[in-house]
């Protein structure tokens, strides 16, 4: 059964496609798009968006809850 599931926030769009029957190519992705600059200049950066697979985003996952979680201790 396809799956898809998206999150903004004010400077990015996170999306999650699945389809665990697929084998094609760019069926079971994550997706990580910049917003465009708000009218007030709060930052400014061009469009970019990064794909990966599913099992990248795992890894970028584990990276993150790793470090992310030993720098609460730093501050």
């Amino acid at each position: 059964m396809p799956f898809s599931k998206s999150k903004s926030t004010k400077r990015f769009n996170f999306q999650i496609n699945r389809n665990p029957k697929s084998h094609k190519a760019g069926s079971n992705t994550v997706s990580i798009v910049t917003m465009p600059p708000t009218a007030s200049g709060d930052y400014y950066t061009s469009r970019s968006e990064i794909t990966m697979t599913i099992k990248e985003a795992r890894a970028f996952q584990s990276f993150l809850n790793k470090h992310l979680a030993d720098s609460k201790s730093i501050s």
